[in-house]
């Protein structure tokens, strides 16, 4: 698996544990939901800035969207 595909699930997953919308998301990561769609599907290349404002917005450490799930 890709690392744009592995960060894409980690954010839905956190997402979905937080229960936002992707429009919530992206509002409090100051993104535009399409971005964050992009993201969650694994077509977007997110910078280490994106990543850092999407795990601020869900919570959790910048780590956490990049750990492979076993």
């Amino acid at each position: 698996m890709d690392i744009k595909s592995v960060v894409g699930r980690n954010v839905k997953r956190y997402r979905e544990m937080k229960g936002i919308s992707q429009e919530a998301l992206a509002f409090d990561a100051d993104l535009h939901r399409t971005y964050v769609s992009g993201v969650e599907r694994g077509v977007r290349n997110p910078t280490v800035l994106i990543v850092a404002k999407l795990a601020t917005a869900l919570g959790v450490e910048p780590c956490k969207l990049l750990e492979m799930q076993g």
